[in-house]
């Protein structure tokens, strides 16, 4: 069952799976021109898919007031105020799941007290992007080999995704770079009706999301009995 909740700032999050101590906050990316928000088509896959697989984590998605890379503290201003939903409804322990611009705007929230990493699907890490809020925290990468740009086509290359990572492992952050072989920009796309279309490789992004949510759950239990 889903529900989505106005945010504190007009954003809009839509959660699955009951409230508990954990939380994996969907992040989506954005356009060059501010357009209203939307449900990320890769975010959405993966979170039905996987939801019943982990029910002791609480998934919420986050819907922008706009999305754009030119409003980019507004959207962080966004995925903030959603994690903060989720510590009001008892998470102590947040994972920001970035998807393309999602990558960024997550890493730029880092330092929220109950985040305790990134994982970047596709993320763009721009140059100019701070990343002292990852030292202490881990930065975990999904990439798709054939992700690029392409005129009409957003995309960001797994070059340049890497390149972020490893100047967050510079300043401390730990993490893993997984490149997903013939895997293109995110697992999903919306077609005009608004029906889910998955990308070639859709089920490695979901094992491998997976994967990384369930160490995320781990790393969590380790920690509250350590």
């Amino acid at each position: 069952m889903t529900e989505t909740f106005p945010l504190a700032t007009g954003a809009e999050a839509r959660t699955s799976n009951p409230p508990g101590e954990l939380a994996a906050v969907f992040v989506n990316g954005g356009t060059a021109r501010p357009l209203p928000g939307t449900w990320s088509a890769t975010s959405e896959l993966l979170v039905t898919t996987l939801a019943a697989r982990l029910p002791g984590i609480r998934f919420v998605e986050v819907r922008y007031r706009l999305k754009s890379w030119k409003e980019l503290q507004a959207c962080m201003d966004d995925a903030a105020a959603a994690v903060e939903h989720a510590v009001a409804d008892g998470a102590r322990s947040c994972l920001l799941v970035g998807f393309s611009m999602g990558g960024a705007v997550s890493i730029g929230i880092t330092s929220e007290p109950a985040v305790t990493g990134v994982l970047g699907l596709a993320p763009w890490i721009p140059e100019r992007l701070s990343l002292a809020g990852l030292a202490g925290k881990r930065l975990d990468v999904l990439h798709g080999s054939w992700d690029r740009y392409l005129p009409g086509i957003p995309g960001v290359h797994p070059g340049s995704s890497l390149a972020g990572f490893e100047r967050a492992r510079a300043l401390g952050a730990e993490g893993s770079y997984t490149v997903i072989p013939g895997g293109l920009h995110g697992c999903a796309v919306r077609g005009p009706s608004g029906r889910l279309f998955r990308l070639p490789r859709w089920r490695r992004w979901v094992d491998a999301v997976g994967d990384a949510l369930g160490a995320f759950q781990a790393s969590a239990s380790l920690r509250r009995f350590s």
